[in-house]
């Protein structure tokens, strides 16, 4: 089997190049040695509204092949200090939401026991669940910083209980979470009523609605969230919907007014420090973007979740 067991630097990118992995990493097919693990989750059978995200690892993938191994603005040189491998698709059960939920828990599982930090691509929201599920297994109640433009809150959708909208109420209700650290960043658009957030506030969730963010760099609210969090292991998962869709327009459930890629960049830029222990970035779609730019945003945007791992030095 392949293995890794030293870090990979920028030679080593171009020397293990390939077009289907993500920023030419190498593809292992052992966990072995590795300190981060990106993966694919193509599935949108979770979604409600319109399809096309089981595609997104593909895309995601092929957008980022441009992307170069030094951050120039934050001087961070993930490659240098972590040793980094995408491990492929996990092979969900497209017929299936209820099994493919199985399937990604039991994949984590292994995965984390090799004791690298998943870095998902996905997928529809709906992945995020069994993730956690996973994850709080090792780590216990996680903080969650959750960009998006739902709050993911409701009690069901169409009579089903694990869907992409429901995942932080199940979240909550299975312990999986600290409540008063989790941080819901970009929430916006029509709701069913004036207390669609009201319950997830009572039991802590911190809500930062987009309109309240406009025109304001958000590099402050990330260091807020960093002291606030502490050493807590924190999980990131980034709907790329939180994006105004002038910028993400490949997505199945867009709103306007949303986050500016730049936002999303300072706000991410920001948490370096963070016990970062796993990300996911989800919902590009991208049948409803044909230039690619949604998912060259995503890319980047991973990348930026890469920079920020613990581990990952400045100079």
């Amino acid at each position: 089997m392949t293995q890794f067991n030293q870090p990979i630097s920028g030679n080593d990118l171009a020397r293990f190049s390939g077009p289907n992995t993500f920023m030419r990493l190498p593809q292992a097919t052992s966990l072995e040695g590795l300190d981060v693990a990106f993966l694919g989750v193509p599935m949108d059978i979770g979604t409600s509204w319109r399809s096309g995200t089981r595609l997104g690892p593909k895309h995601i993938r092929s957008e980022s092949a441009m992307l170069r191994p030094y951050n120039m603005t934050t001087k961070a040189a993930p490659f240098e200090h972590l040793n980094v491998a995408d491990i492929g698709d996990l092979a969900i059960n497209t017929f299936s939401l209820k099994d493919s939920l199985r399937i990604i828990e039991e994949s984590y599982e292994a995965i984390l026991s090799g004791g690298c930090v998943p870095m998902a691509m996905g997928g529809d929201h709906s992945i995020t669940l069994p993730i956690l599920r996973a994850m709080a297994r090792k780590y216990g109640p996680m903080a969650v910083i959750h960009v998006d433009a739902h709050a993911d809150v409701n009690s069901d959708m169409f009579g089903e209980k694990e869907t992409h909208g429901t995942v932080f109420r199940r979240a909550q209700e299975e312990g999986l979470v600290v409540p008063d650290k989790v941080y819901q960043i970009g929430l916006r658009g029509t709701g069913y009523s004036a207390e669609d957030f009201a319950e997830a506030t009572s039991w802590g969730f911190q809500h930062f609605p987009a309109a309240e963010l406009w025109g304001r760099s958000l590099a402050g609210m990330g260091a807020e969230i960093r002291r606030d969090i502490g050493s807590r292991p924190t999980y990131i998962s980034f709907d790329i919907d939180g994006l105004d869709p002038s910028y993400a327009p490949g997505t199945g459930t867009p709103e306007i007014g949303g986050l500016t890629t730049m936002q999303a960049l300072e706000l991410l830029r920001s948490l370096a420090g963070v016990t970062v222990v796993g990300c996911d970035l989800v919902e590009v779609s991208p049948p409803y973007d044909s230039n690619g730019n949604t998912a060259l945003t995503a890319a980047n945007l991973l990348y930026e979740m890469l920079c920020i791992l613990p581990g990952v030095a400045r100079k």
